[in-house]
């Protein structure tokens, strides 16, 4: 039986690649797919997924509209490495797919009651979406198997010095999340740092591939924005990672840890707090497998093998 997949997203370049390879992936069946704001505003997230969807040919997966904006503090998106757009000026053909109308949380929660204790909802966008749904049906925890989320970092961060830009985008959604006792996978910058294409792989793929001029043009957007931070002429497929840990988990290796946010306003607001690195218990709720190492030459051949499908 394939694995049931609910994909949440706010659709930037990164994510834009996840979703198409999460159309090839023959152990995973996608149930259902949602949109939060993050890196643009929803109503542009919102199309992203379903026009990429479509590109891949899979336009009968239905996406559904969440949160415009997050629980408490101001929605702040990212231009700077998504355009405004959010998927770096690319064009795609409309999806010709109806546009649903209910809500992302409502339609969670409907296929979570259809596969119990099967689905997987991966997360690679701000968390307020999943953290609706929770607070909204409170024995979703229960039916859900598990969260492979993008976002956080033990070390580090790429918004401010400690905080990944998914977690500190909604720090208090996030917190809810990972305090739900739903078993939880998390690819933060300590393992997706690891897992990167260089811009001559990304045209590689872009010549067998049918998307290739969306990655293509897309990638070349947010490259600059990598070099201005010292990281060379390379993509981090940051989004990718728990998509492939769907059909591909021996990509990666982790810990079991606790994991806190720090919701408090100041430079650690955002902050994935992990006793991950000390040997007193500090943390009691150990449910999330922090992802530490991933085999990038095995994942980037993998990710050309699968894209050139499309």
């Amino acid at each position: 039986m394939k694995r049931p997949v609910w994909i949440d997203s706010d659709a930037g370049i990164d994510d834009a690649m996840a979703l198409l390879l999460a159309t090839r992936l023959k152990d995973i069946e996608l149930v259902g797919a949602s949109a939060v704001a993050g890196n643009a505003v929803l109503d542009r997230t919102f199309r992203n997924v379903r026009d990429v969807l479509a590109l891949a040919g899979r336009s009968d997966i239905p996406v559904f509209k969440g949160a415009e904006k997050p629980w408490i503090v101001p929605l702040a998106t990212a231009p700077d490495a998504h355009g405004e757009d959010g998927l770096g000026g690319a064009v795609l053909p409309a999806s010709p797919a109806k546009e649903e109308t209910e809500t992302a949380w409502d339609m969670l929660y409907e296929a979570a009651c259809r596969y119990p204790h099967e689905l997987t909802v991966v997360a690679i966008g701000p968390l307020t979406n999943i953290a609706t749904a929770i607070v909204t049906y409170p024995d979703l925890a229960g039916l859900l198997k598990e969260v492979a989320i993008m976002g956080g970092a033990i070390i580090g961060g790429n918004r401010t010095p400690c905080a990944e830009f998914n977690i500190l985008a909604d720090p208090h959604a996030a917190q809810c999340v990972f305090k739900s006792g739903i078993p939880i996978a998390m690819f933060g910058l300590d393992v997706t740092h690891q897992m990167s294409l260089s811009e001559q792989e990304i045209e590689e793929i872009a010549r067998t591939s049918s998307a290739g001029e969306l990655l293509r043009t897309a990638n070349a957007y947010i490259i600059p924005l990598y070099m201005r931070n010292g990281h060379g002429r390379q993509v981090f497929m940051h989004d990718s990672c728990p998509v492939m840990y769907l059909q591909y988990p021996e990509l990666f290796k982790g810990k079991k840890a606790g994991v806190n946010v720090e919701t408090r306003s100041g430079p650690g607001m955002g902050k994935t707090v992990s006793d991950l690195y000390v040997y007193a218990d500090q943390l009691p709720l150990k449910n999330v497998t922090v992802m530490l190492e991933g085999d990038r030459d095995r994942m980037a051949a993998l990710v050309k093998e699968l894209l050139a499908e499309i």
